[in-house]
């Protein structure tokens, strides 16, 4: 059901959210108020007073879970952006160290880690929006990997160019473990299990109170679903940080590419 959703446009996701809720709260209220309302006895103090304080804990412990949700959902994928820009920006310190390198080894190195970047643009990104793993990478990362070690430094400033570019090679190897690692990452099963029937029966609470004006009562429990219907609306959007119309694009691998590696 996620899948299906992350899947829609965002104005499509917010409208089929708000029309799930607001027409479960309706169709709530028109059932409670016809066949279960009038059978019980719930008009003294006591009952009223009881279901007001279920009600009002139910909301707070589900508001609670909500929005705590909502802000890790927020802090993960602004993690992952940070994992891809610094990938990106791993590859643009790789290349520059390359500039010192003498030919061949240098054309050599510096073709395949343009390959690299392209592939991780029209490859590997396309892949990623669809849930999967890319492993195109790897064969990239490998040849890139014989080259360099391959090669021997004979003065002391490329031993200290080539130390450098050791470093800025094992950066990018640990930046592209991470974002293959944050592809599939996402809420469990059992939070959406809480999040999405748990809505529900936070609404269907609202409903269990005798008020004499029932156009009063869909009013307050339409605003009420739209706003619980919005939480859940940010969630979904953000949950999986590389899917979804709020995926994180390849924008700095492109720029990196524009900028020091475009023929």
């Amino acid at each position: 059901m996620i899948d299906a959703l992350l899947a829609l446009p965002l104005w499509a996701l917010a409208v089929v959210l708000n029309i799930w809720l607001m027409g479960f709260s309706l169709a709530g209220l028109y059932v409670l108020r016809r066949w279960v309302m009038p059978r019980l006895k719930i008009n003294t103090e006591a009952a009223l007073f009881f279901g007001a304080a279920v009600m009002q804990s139910a909301m707070v412990l589900y508001g609670l879970v909500a929005a705590l949700t909502a802000v890790n959902v927020w802090q993960h994928h602004v993690q992952v952006s940070d994992i891809v820009s610094n990938e990106a920006t791993s590859i643009g310190g790789l290349w520059r160290d390359l500039d010192g390198y003498p030919q061949p080894a240098r054309g050599a190195m510096q073709e395949v880690l343009r390959g690299y970047t392209e592939q991780i643009i029209h490859e590997a990104w396309p892949m990623q929006q669809q849930g999967q793993v890319p492993h195109q990478g790897v064969e990239w990362m490998k040849r890139f990997q014989s080259q360099l070690f391959a090669f021997e430094p004979s003065t002391e400033g490329q031993k200290i160019l080539y130390g450098e570019t050791l470093s800025a090679y094992n950066r990018l190897t640990q930046a592209r473990r991470a974002r293959l690692d944050a592809v599939n990452t996402g809420l469990p099963g059992v939070m959406w299990i809480v999040l999405l029937p748990g809505a529900m029966g936070c609404l269907l609470l609202s409903l269990l109170f005798p008020i004499e004006d029932v156009r009063y009562q869909a009013t307050l429990v339409t605003c009420l679903s739209g706003f619980v219907a919005m939480v859940l609306f940010v969630i979904i959007s953000l949950d999986h940080p590389f899917r979804g119309w709020m995926a994180i694009p390849a924008d700095s691998y492109q720029l990196v590419y524009d900028q020091m590696m475009r023929k």
